[in-house]
Protein backbone atom coordinates (compact mmCIF):
# COMPACT_ATOMS: atom_id res chain seq x y z
CA UNK A 1 0.00 0.00 0.00
CA UNK A 2 1.14 3.58 -0.65
CA UNK A 3 1.02 6.44 1.86
CA UNK A 4 -2.52 7.47 0.98
CA UNK A 5 -3.88 3.92 1.17
CA UNK A 6 -2.27 3.29 4.56
CA UNK A 7 -3.60 6.59 5.88
CA UNK A 8 -7.12 5.96 4.56
CA UNK A 9 -7.15 2.55 6.26
CA UNK A 10 -5.70 3.47 9.66
CA UNK A 11 -6.15 7.22 10.30
CA UNK A 12 -9.51 8.49 11.59
CA UNK A 13 -11.63 9.76 8.71
CA UNK A 14 -11.92 13.38 9.88
CA UNK A 15 -10.24 15.20 7.01
CA UNK A 16 -11.19 15.71 3.37
CA UNK A 17 -7.63 15.41 2.10
CA UNK A 18 -6.20 16.37 -1.25
CA UNK A 19 -4.75 13.36 -3.11
CA UNK A 20 -1.14 14.43 -2.54
CA UNK A 21 1.50 12.95 -0.20
CA UNK A 22 4.25 15.41 0.68
CA UNK A 23 7.59 13.83 1.55
CA UNK A 24 10.02 16.76 1.52
CA UNK A 25 10.10 20.52 1.83
CA UNK A 26 12.61 23.34 1.70
CA UNK A 27 11.66 26.95 2.33
CA UNK A 28 8.44 27.64 0.40
CA UNK A 29 8.73 24.55 -1.79
CA UNK A 30 7.27 21.09 -1.25
CA UNK A 31 7.76 17.81 -3.13
CA UNK A 32 5.37 14.87 -3.25
CA UNK A 33 6.18 11.16 -3.36
CA UNK A 34 6.30 11.29 -7.15
CA UNK A 35 8.90 14.08 -7.19
CA UNK A 36 6.52 16.85 -8.26
CA UNK A 37 7.35 20.34 -6.94
CA UNK A 38 4.81 22.69 -5.35
CA UNK A 39 4.93 26.32 -4.21
CA UNK A 40 3.50 26.39 -0.69
CA UNK A 41 0.96 29.20 -0.19
CA UNK A 42 -0.54 27.60 2.93
CA UNK A 43 2.45 27.04 5.26
CA UNK A 44 0.68 24.29 7.18
CA UNK A 45 -2.29 26.62 7.90
CA UNK A 46 -0.12 29.55 9.04
CA UNK A 47 2.23 27.33 11.07
CA UNK A 48 5.50 27.15 9.12
CA UNK A 49 6.51 30.74 9.77
CA UNK A 50 9.79 30.47 7.85
CA UNK A 51 8.76 27.63 5.58
CA UNK A 52 10.05 24.07 5.61
CA UNK A 53 13.33 22.73 6.94
CA UNK A 54 14.67 26.13 7.94
CA UNK A 55 18.23 25.26 8.89
CA UNK A 56 18.80 27.77 11.69
CA UNK A 57 15.45 26.93 13.32
CA UNK A 58 16.09 23.19 13.02
CA UNK A 59 19.53 23.62 14.60
CA UNK A 60 18.04 25.54 17.54
CA UNK A 61 15.48 22.78 18.13
CA UNK A 62 18.04 19.99 17.67
CA UNK A 63 20.44 21.59 20.13
CA UNK A 64 17.70 21.58 22.76
CA UNK A 65 16.75 17.98 21.96
CA UNK A 66 20.32 16.98 22.75
CA UNK A 67 20.14 18.59 26.21
CA UNK A 68 16.66 18.48 27.81
CA UNK A 69 13.79 17.55 25.49
CA UNK A 70 11.14 17.44 28.22
CA UNK A 71 11.11 18.01 31.96
CA UNK A 72 7.45 18.84 32.84
CA UNK A 73 6.27 22.02 34.48
CA UNK A 74 7.23 20.81 37.94
CA UNK A 75 10.68 22.22 37.17
CA UNK A 76 12.19 25.31 35.54
CA UNK A 77 13.75 25.20 32.07
CA UNK A 78 15.73 27.95 30.39
CA UNK A 79 13.99 28.01 26.96
CA UNK A 80 10.54 28.39 28.55
CA UNK A 81 11.67 31.16 30.89
CA UNK A 82 13.44 33.07 28.11
CA UNK A 83 10.51 32.72 25.71
CA UNK A 84 8.07 33.99 28.33
CA UNK A 85 10.32 36.97 28.99
CA UNK A 86 10.67 37.74 25.27
CA UNK A 87 6.91 37.52 24.67
CA UNK A 88 6.12 39.82 27.58
CA UNK A 89 8.79 42.34 26.63
CA UNK A 90 7.63 42.40 22.99
CA UNK A 91 3.91 42.72 23.80
CA UNK A 92 3.68 44.62 27.09
CA UNK A 93 1.85 41.69 28.71
CA UNK A 94 2.93 40.45 32.15
CA UNK A 95 2.74 36.64 32.34
CA UNK A 96 2.43 33.64 30.01
CA UNK A 97 0.87 30.19 30.29
CA UNK A 98 2.16 27.68 27.72
CA UNK A 99 0.07 24.93 26.16
CA UNK A 100 0.20 22.86 22.96
CA UNK A 101 -2.33 24.42 20.60
CA UNK A 102 -4.62 27.31 19.84
CA UNK A 103 -7.68 25.58 21.27
CA UNK A 104 -5.83 24.97 24.53
CA UNK A 105 -4.61 28.57 24.63
CA UNK A 106 -8.22 29.70 24.21
CA UNK A 107 -9.44 27.26 26.89
CA UNK A 108 -6.94 28.82 29.27
CA UNK A 109 -8.11 32.31 28.30
CA UNK A 110 -11.74 31.34 28.97
CA UNK A 111 -10.89 29.72 32.32
CA UNK A 112 -8.94 32.76 33.45
CA UNK A 113 -11.72 35.15 32.42
CA UNK A 114 -14.32 33.16 34.34
CA UNK A 115 -12.14 32.88 37.45
CA UNK A 116 -11.57 36.65 37.26
CA UNK A 117 -15.29 37.29 36.76
CA UNK A 118 -16.46 35.37 39.81
CA UNK A 119 -20.26 35.18 39.55
CA UNK A 120 -20.07 36.76 36.10
CA UNK A 121 -19.32 33.89 33.71
CA UNK A 122 -20.75 34.75 30.27
CA UNK A 123 -18.34 35.57 27.44
CA UNK A 124 -19.64 37.32 24.32
CA UNK A 125 -17.98 36.33 21.04
CA UNK A 126 -18.75 37.36 17.47
CA UNK A 127 -20.85 35.67 14.84
CA UNK A 128 -18.53 34.10 12.27
CA UNK A 129 -15.76 33.53 14.81
CA UNK A 130 -13.76 30.34 15.25
CA UNK A 131 -11.99 29.57 18.53
CA UNK A 132 -11.16 25.85 18.44
CA UNK A 133 -12.50 22.31 18.40
CA UNK A 134 -12.71 21.33 22.05
CA UNK A 135 -16.26 21.23 23.42
CA UNK A 136 -15.87 24.62 25.11
CA UNK A 137 -14.07 26.42 22.28
CA UNK A 138 -16.60 25.02 19.80
CA UNK A 139 -19.33 26.65 21.88
CA UNK A 140 -17.31 29.86 21.97
CA UNK A 141 -17.26 29.74 18.17
CA UNK A 142 -19.97 31.94 16.69
CA UNK A 143 -21.01 29.56 13.91
CA UNK A 144 -24.19 27.55 14.43
CA UNK A 145 -22.97 24.88 12.01
CA UNK A 146 -20.27 24.01 14.57
CA UNK A 147 -22.85 23.44 17.32
CA UNK A 148 -24.11 20.06 16.15
CA UNK A 149 -23.41 16.40 16.98
CA UNK A 150 -21.52 16.99 20.23
CA UNK A 151 -24.18 18.34 22.60
CA UNK A 152 -24.62 19.04 25.42
CA UNK A 153 -22.36 22.07 25.24
CA UNK A 154 -21.34 24.18 28.24
CA UNK A 155 -23.37 27.31 28.86
CA UNK A 156 -21.91 30.79 29.24
CA UNK A 157 -21.52 32.13 25.70
CA UNK A 158 -23.47 34.71 23.70
CA UNK A 159 -22.88 35.91 20.13
CA UNK A 160 -22.96 39.45 18.76
CA UNK A 161 -23.03 40.68 15.19
CA UNK A 162 -19.65 42.13 14.06
CA UNK A 163 -19.56 45.91 13.59
CA UNK A 164 -22.88 46.37 15.41
CA UNK A 165 -22.33 48.09 18.76
CA UNK A 166 -26.04 48.20 19.54
CA UNK A 167 -26.23 44.44 19.12
CA UNK A 168 -23.16 43.98 21.32
CA UNK A 169 -24.65 46.18 24.04
CA UNK A 170 -27.84 44.14 23.90
CA UNK A 171 -25.83 40.98 24.65
CA UNK A 172 -23.97 42.45 27.62
CA UNK A 173 -25.97 41.75 30.75
CA UNK A 174 -24.93 41.39 34.37
CA UNK A 175 -23.73 37.82 33.77
CA UNK A 176 -20.97 38.91 31.36
CA UNK A 177 -17.30 38.96 32.29
CA UNK A 178 -15.60 39.39 28.89
CA UNK A 179 -15.74 40.04 25.15
CA UNK A 180 -13.67 37.62 23.03
CA UNK A 181 -12.74 38.43 19.41
CA UNK A 182 -10.44 37.57 16.53
CA UNK A 183 -9.11 40.71 14.87
CA UNK A 184 -9.17 38.88 11.55
CA UNK A 185 -11.74 36.10 11.44
CA UNK A 186 -9.75 33.35 9.74
CA UNK A 187 -12.04 30.34 9.40
CA UNK A 188 -14.96 32.74 9.19
CA UNK A 189 -13.81 34.07 5.81
CA UNK A 190 -10.58 36.03 6.48
CA UNK A 191 -12.46 39.14 7.53
CA UNK A 192 -10.61 41.93 9.34
CA UNK A 193 -12.52 43.88 11.98
CA UNK A 194 -12.64 47.65 11.53
CA UNK A 195 -10.33 49.62 13.81
CA UNK A 196 -13.05 51.99 15.00
CA UNK A 197 -15.25 49.07 16.03
CA UNK A 198 -12.47 47.29 17.94
CA UNK A 199 -11.53 50.47 19.76
CA UNK A 200 -15.18 50.95 20.69
CA UNK A 201 -15.24 47.42 22.12
CA UNK A 202 -12.11 48.17 24.15
CA UNK A 203 -13.76 51.31 25.53
CA UNK A 204 -16.90 49.35 26.30
CA UNK A 205 -14.89 46.80 28.27
CA UNK A 206 -13.35 49.54 30.40
CA UNK A 207 -16.72 51.20 30.95
CA UNK A 208 -18.47 47.95 31.93
CA UNK A 209 -15.52 46.39 33.80
CA UNK A 210 -15.21 43.54 31.33
CA UNK A 211 -12.11 41.78 30.06
CA UNK A 212 -11.08 42.15 26.42
CA UNK A 213 -9.91 38.76 25.14
CA UNK A 214 -8.02 38.67 21.82
CA UNK A 215 -7.64 35.39 19.93
CA UNK A 216 -4.41 35.74 17.92
CA UNK A 217 -3.99 32.04 17.23
CA UNK A 218 -3.76 32.65 13.48
CA UNK A 219 -3.04 36.40 13.30
CA UNK A 220 -0.03 36.31 15.62
CA UNK A 221 3.70 35.93 15.19
CA UNK A 222 4.11 38.35 12.30
CA UNK A 223 1.31 37.00 10.12
CA UNK A 224 -0.54 40.32 9.67
CA UNK A 225 2.54 42.54 9.32
CA UNK A 226 2.92 43.28 13.04
CA UNK A 227 4.18 40.86 15.65
CA UNK A 228 0.58 40.70 16.89
CA UNK A 229 -2.43 42.15 15.14
CA UNK A 230 -3.68 44.07 18.20
CA UNK A 231 -0.81 46.52 17.62
CA UNK A 232 -2.59 47.74 14.47
CA UNK A 233 -5.67 48.65 16.52
CA UNK A 234 -3.95 50.71 19.24
CA UNK A 235 -5.47 48.59 21.99
CA UNK A 236 -4.10 46.35 24.73
CA UNK A 237 -5.84 43.04 25.46
CA UNK A 238 -6.43 41.85 29.01
CA UNK A 239 -5.71 38.32 27.81
CA UNK A 240 -4.33 37.20 24.45
CA UNK A 241 -3.95 33.73 22.97
CA UNK A 242 -1.58 32.61 20.23
CA UNK A 243 -0.32 29.38 18.66
CA UNK A 244 0.05 28.16 15.03
CA UNK A 245 3.21 29.97 13.83
CA UNK A 246 4.60 30.53 17.33
CA UNK A 247 7.05 27.62 17.18
CA UNK A 248 7.36 27.45 13.39
CA UNK A 249 6.12 23.87 12.95
CA UNK A 250 6.13 22.46 16.47
CA UNK A 251 3.03 22.34 18.71
CA UNK A 252 3.02 25.31 21.07
CA UNK A 253 0.29 27.61 22.33
CA UNK A 254 0.56 30.58 24.66
CA UNK A 255 -1.91 32.60 26.70
CA UNK A 256 -0.61 36.04 27.69
CA UNK A 257 -2.04 37.95 30.64
CA UNK A 258 -2.13 41.71 31.17
CA UNK A 259 -2.11 43.60 34.46
CA UNK A 260 -5.75 42.79 35.33
CA UNK A 261 -5.29 39.05 34.94
CA UNK A 262 -1.61 38.35 35.59
CA UNK A 263 -2.21 36.77 39.00
CA UNK A 264 -5.63 35.19 38.50
CA UNK A 265 -4.36 31.66 37.83
CA UNK A 266 -2.67 30.19 40.88
CA UNK A 267 -0.92 26.85 41.58
CA UNK A 268 -3.30 24.00 40.83
CA UNK A 269 -5.85 26.10 38.92
CA UNK A 270 -4.52 25.13 35.49
CA UNK A 271 -1.79 22.95 34.02
CA UNK A 272 -0.35 21.09 31.04
CA UNK A 273 2.05 18.16 30.81
CA UNK A 274 3.63 19.15 27.51
CA UNK A 275 2.92 22.90 27.51
CA UNK A 276 6.11 24.92 27.28
CA UNK A 277 8.13 21.90 26.17
CA UNK A 278 11.80 23.00 26.05
CA UNK A 279 12.34 21.95 22.42
CA UNK A 280 9.20 23.77 21.24
CA UNK A 281 10.17 26.84 23.26
CA UNK A 282 13.69 26.81 21.82
CA UNK A 283 12.23 26.83 18.31
CA UNK A 284 9.80 29.62 19.20
CA UNK A 285 12.46 31.76 20.86
CA UNK A 286 14.67 31.41 17.78
CA UNK A 287 11.83 32.52 15.49
CA UNK A 288 10.75 35.38 17.73
CA UNK A 289 14.27 36.80 17.61
CA UNK A 290 14.10 36.75 13.80
CA UNK A 291 10.70 38.45 13.50
CA UNK A 292 12.10 41.96 13.43
CA UNK A 293 11.04 45.26 11.88
CA UNK A 294 12.76 44.42 8.59
CA UNK A 295 10.86 41.16 8.20
CA UNK A 296 7.54 42.73 9.23
CA UNK A 297 8.00 45.49 6.66
CA UNK A 298 8.64 42.78 4.06
CA UNK A 299 5.40 41.02 5.09
CA UNK A 300 3.47 44.24 4.53
CA UNK A 301 5.20 44.81 1.18
CA UNK A 302 4.37 41.29 -0.01
CA UNK A 303 0.79 41.72 1.15
CA UNK A 304 0.47 44.93 -0.86
CA UNK A 305 1.91 43.17 -3.92
CA UNK A 306 -0.56 40.27 -3.67
CA UNK A 307 -3.51 42.60 -3.19
CA UNK A 308 -2.43 44.87 -6.05
CA UNK A 309 -2.32 41.90 -8.40
CA UNK A 310 -5.68 40.53 -7.24
CA UNK A 311 -7.75 43.71 -7.12
CA UNK A 312 -9.61 44.11 -10.38
CA UNK A 313 -8.27 40.88 -11.87
CA UNK A 314 -10.71 38.83 -13.98
CA UNK A 315 -12.54 36.31 -11.82
CA UNK A 316 -11.74 38.10 -8.54
CA UNK A 317 -14.66 39.71 -6.71
CA UNK A 318 -12.94 40.94 -3.55
CA UNK A 319 -9.87 40.57 -1.32
CA UNK A 320 -9.94 40.65 2.47
CA UNK A 321 -7.65 40.07 5.45
CA UNK A 322 -4.33 41.57 6.50
CA UNK A 323 -0.64 40.95 5.90
CA UNK A 324 0.00 37.45 4.59
CA UNK A 325 -3.40 36.25 5.78
CA UNK A 326 -5.65 36.97 2.82
CA UNK A 327 -8.97 35.71 1.51
CA UNK A 328 -10.03 35.97 -2.13
CA UNK A 329 -13.67 35.93 -3.14
CA UNK A 330 -13.87 34.49 -6.65
CA UNK A 331 -16.47 34.00 -9.35
CA UNK A 332 -15.52 30.34 -9.70
CA UNK A 333 -15.92 28.01 -6.71
CA UNK A 334 -12.91 28.35 -4.41
CA UNK A 335 -12.55 24.59 -3.98
CA UNK A 336 -12.27 24.16 -7.76
CA UNK A 337 -9.61 26.86 -7.99
CA UNK A 338 -7.59 25.34 -5.14
CA UNK A 339 -7.77 21.88 -6.76
CA UNK A 340 -6.70 23.30 -10.14
CA UNK A 341 -3.83 25.23 -8.54
CA UNK A 342 -2.62 22.11 -6.77
CA UNK A 343 -2.56 20.27 -10.09
CA UNK A 344 -0.42 23.13 -11.45
CA UNK A 345 1.98 23.07 -8.51
CA UNK A 346 0.62 25.65 -6.03
CA UNK A 347 -0.73 24.55 -2.65
CA UNK A 348 -3.52 26.86 -1.44
CA UNK A 349 -6.30 26.72 1.15
CA UNK A 350 -9.94 27.73 1.46
CA UNK A 351 -11.90 29.61 4.14
CA UNK A 352 -15.68 29.56 3.84
CA UNK A 353 -16.24 30.22 0.13
CA UNK A 354 -12.90 31.97 -0.42
CA UNK A 355 -9.42 31.05 -1.59
CA UNK A 356 -7.08 31.60 1.36
CA UNK A 357 -3.42 32.60 1.10
CA UNK A 358 -1.07 31.99 4.05
CA UNK A 359 2.46 31.80 2.62
CA UNK A 360 5.57 31.71 4.80
CA UNK A 361 6.58 35.16 6.00
CA UNK A 362 9.91 34.91 4.20
CA UNK A 363 8.64 33.41 0.93
CA UNK A 364 11.12 34.45 -1.80
CA UNK A 365 9.84 37.04 -4.23
CA UNK A 366 10.38 34.82 -7.28
CA UNK A 367 8.24 32.03 -5.82
CA UNK A 368 5.57 34.50 -4.72
CA UNK A 369 5.39 35.98 -8.22
CA UNK A 370 5.36 32.56 -9.91
CA UNK A 371 2.63 31.32 -7.58
CA UNK A 372 0.52 34.41 -8.20
CA UNK A 373 0.90 33.97 -11.96
CA UNK A 374 -0.56 30.45 -11.67
CA UNK A 375 -3.37 31.53 -9.34
CA UNK A 376 -4.43 34.40 -11.58
CA UNK A 377 -4.54 32.09 -14.62
CA UNK A 378 -6.96 29.79 -12.78
CA UNK A 379 -9.37 32.08 -10.89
Amino acid sequence: MNIQQISDKYVANTYARFPVSFVRGKGSLLWDDKGKEYIDFGSGIAVNTFGHADEAWANAVAAQLHTVAHASNLYYTQPQAELAQALCERTGMERVFFSNSGAEANECMIKCARKWGGDRTTIVTLEGSFHGRTITTLKATGQESMHTDFAPFPAGFAYAKPHDLDNMNAKLDDSCCAIMIELVQGEGGVLALEKEYVQALAALCKERNLLLLIDEVQTGNGRTGNLYAFEQYDITPDIMSTAKGLAGGLPLGATLFGAKTADVLTPGSHGSTFGGNPACCAGALHLLNRIDDVLLAEVREKSAYIQQRLHGAPGVKSVSGAGLMLGVETERAAKEIVADCLAQGVALLTAKEKVRLLPALNIPWDLLERGMDILLRLV
